[in-house]
């Protein structure tokens, strides 16, 4: 068992294509873990294992690997590169102490790059930026290093350069000689030694002072520059062809923290902080970042980051804040698909448990000594949505319990029932990625389900005051039914909390005070379903001021009828419309695409509010735009920016629909009420 002073936990991030998983396959392959090179391309991959990954041949989950060198156990995760996956990949991020940062010579910075190293550095983590892909054909590496200090900061420093000939690199950190079509070696060694002594004062002055660092001098404080940001080396790798990974995995195991070096992690109770000290005499405290389920047994794993304590099989776990344990049972390692049982698990690990049903993402787990939470990053709001139809009757259960399981693994994927359509629409992060959920349905559940655009959620209101009255009366030879009611409607401010604010302002006898819950039940009953097309209303204030009552015939369902009736004489009044919702967008673009994309959101109906620069010639273009008018947004900006676009909606208020659109809504809720009847 490693010590935890000897223990690497890294994930690697980047753009999709950039080579994260053929780096994995490298290091593993390199370091003996694997007796062969595995590959995307050919399916051999160890990290790409489950049939989605294999189809589309990129990462789709967080694949989690370890290997040993140098003496050393280096637990990296492999994550997904394409916008629509980054959730697994930043919950990666706060299982590790490093982060890697891929990125592919060829393509350079890329959507994906800039968010996930965004994402690290608001975990406040060392970061190294590997360029892969070295061999690439009309690389300018002298511009792609200045684009990643631009993007990135100065701080952004060359710790090795491809040689000339690109079968090797060029240590500059111990060395000032060499030839590179990347750099000047001996600047290289120059701009890395002053950005790391920025973090140590007297090697600072010793520096100024005119002393020769030594590499020993840089190695003793380059954990410290790394966790304060004066550094981040940048490294030339090619995966496939295995050249750099061994320098790499040597810069791992000599300059990156390990548990017993980084940040401490805290755990948050109210007002109370418990740093979490790596060590295994200490309470049990680890984080849940990764939910599986083995695509053939469908057995549910649980990866947990031990930040402090141990976990053998027959420890008791505790969740959270919840009184019950349970028994640990298998405490494993993992190897992309494969686990291998361990004796125990102990701080500084990443460990994998089975059978714990209950474990989510984000759980701490401890042994009843700690209480709190996690602080980890938020990942993406998902707002692109499908509306699912199974093909087979009779799977409605086992839809809900696939789905169930899709969403546990994949923090940015959600499934409501939306009553107001009764229609049971899954939410995600683009196109591919609610795509690929109907591809796991069908392999993994042999649930066949399509998907359709699911509907925008209109509400209905009124704009100005108005009266009803309705008399309910039915005789049927018996007991007969009256109920008469009287009232008046008004708007309510715009989001008004709650939707109808209702009074009962009978004065007198005139309907006696057990008939005002039927009243009301009936003008509910309107509220829920409304009276233009068929849309929930709000913004309402109803006033029921008289009436009339008989004392044998008044029952309940009189008044129910009645106060529905007078409801909908009134709000047939009273101007009613529709409202839709109304989006704050944000959507990133390279500069060049800023008056496309400001121009296409002014034909749809959207207002831009605001615009922010960003480093790396882009720029974040702010706008409130109906959700009916990017509903679909993602295939649209794709297409505008060449995939280099990103956006994120989050909902702001509702607004009257214009009156043409408003007709086309009526109509088509006309038509679809005369074909169910």
């Amino acid at each position: 068992m490693a010590g935890i002073g000897d223990i690497r936990n890294v994930v690697l991030l980047g753009h999709g294509s950039s080579g994260k998983t053929s780096l994995t396959e490298a290091i593993l392959h390199i370091t003996g873990a694997t007796n062969r090179l595995g590959s995307v391309d050919d399916k051999t991959s160890i990290c790409d294992y489950y049939d989605e990954e294999k189809e589309h041949q990129h990462s789709i989950a967080s694949a989690i690997v370890h290997t040993n060198h140098a003496g050393k156990l280096l637990n990296i995760i492999d994550t997904p590169g394409y916008p629509d996956f980054i959730g697994p990949a930043i919950k990666a991020i706060s299982a590790v102490e490093t982060a890697i940062i891929v990125i592919s010579a060829s393509a350079g910075i890329e959507t994906n790059t800039r968010k996930l190293f965004e994402s690290a550095t608001t975990a406040n983590m060392p970061k190294l930026l590997v360029i892969n892909k070295m061999d690439a054909e009309n690389v300018d590496f002298p511009a792609l290093i200045k684009a990643i200090q631009e993007t990135f900061g100065s701080q952004c420093r060359c710790a090795n350069l491809p040689a000339e000939d690109r079968a090797s690199v060029i240590d500059c950190i111990e060395n000032k000689t060499g030839e590179s079509p990347a750099a000047d070696v001996a600047q290289a060694h120059t701009d890395l030694i002053e950005s790391v002594i920025e973090a140590d004062e007297k090697l600072m002055e010793s520096y100024l002072g005119g002393e020769e660092i030594s590499a020993e001098k840089i190695a003793s404080v380059f954990v410290n520059a790394l966790r304060a940001g004066t550094i981040i080396p940048i490294l030339f790798t090619d995966a496939r062809k295995e050249v750099g990974v061994d320098r790499l995995l040597d810069f791992i195991v000599k300059y990156t923290p390990s548990p017993l070096q980084a940040n401490p992690i805290q755990l948050k109770d109210g007002e109370n902080i418990t740093k979490l000290e790596p060590d295994p005499a200490k309470p049990l405290a680890g984080l849940v970042f990764r939910i599986g389920f083995d695509p053939r047994s469908n057995m549910k794993y649980s990866a947990v980051r031990i930040f402090s304590g141990t976990i053998k099989s027959d420890s008791n776990l505790i969740r959270n804040d919840e009184k019950k344990g349970i028994r640990a049972g298998h405490v494993l390692k993992t190897q992309g698909g494969e686990n291998k049982e361990i004796d125990i698990g102990q701080a500084g690990d990443i460990i994998t448990l089975a059978k714990t049903e209950d474990f989510k993402i984000g759980d701490l787990i401890h042994d009843g000594k700690v209480a709190g939470k996690f602080e980890t990053l938020a990942v993406p709001e998902p707002m692109c949505s499908l509306a699912l139809e199974l093909a087979a009757k009779g799977d409605e259960q086992k839809i809900s319990s696939a789905l169930e399981k899709l969403c546990e693994e994949d923090p940015c994927l959600k499934v409501t029932r939306d009553h107001q359509t009764n229609e049971q629409v899954a939410s995600g992060l683009g196109d591919l990625h609610l795509r690929v959920t109907l591809e796991k349905l069908e392999r993994r559940f042999k649930l066949t389900v399509t998907g359709k655009e699911p509907k925008i959620p209109y509400r209905e209101t009124i704009t100005a005051k108005a009266e009803g009255h309705y008399r309910h009366k039915k005789q049927t030879g018996g007991a007969g039914q009256f109920g008469e009611v009287y009232l008046r409607v008004e708007p309510a401010p715009r989001g008004s909390e709650p939707p109808l604010e209702y009074s009962w302002d009978i004065f007198g006898a005139s309907i006696p005070g057990q008939f005002e819950p039927a009243v009301q039940k009936g003008v509910v009953d309107v509220m829920q379903r409304g009276v233009v097309a068929g849309f929930p209303m709000q913004d309402l204030k109803v006033s029921v001021y008289d009436g009339k009552y008989h004392p044998v015939d008044s029952k309940e369902v009189a008044f129910r009828a009645a106060g529905k009736g007078a409801f909908i004489d009134a709000i047939g009044k009273a101007k009613a419309v529709l409202l839709e919702p109304i989006v704050n967008i944000e959507v990133t673009v390279p500069t060049e695409n800023m008056g496309d994309i400001a121009g296409d959101l002014a034909s749809k109906r959207g207002r831009v509010v605001g615009q922010d620069i960003l480093a790396g010639n882009f720029i974040v273009v702010k706008a409130e735009v109906p959700l009916a008018e990017v509903a679909q947004y993602n295939s649209q900006l794709k297409s505008v920016t060449g995939g280099q676009g990103s956006y994120s909606m989050s909902f702001s208020h509702y607004e009257v629909v214009p009156p043409n659109i408003q007709q086309q809504v009526i109509a088509a809720y006309a038509r679809k009420k005369e074909e169910e009847e």
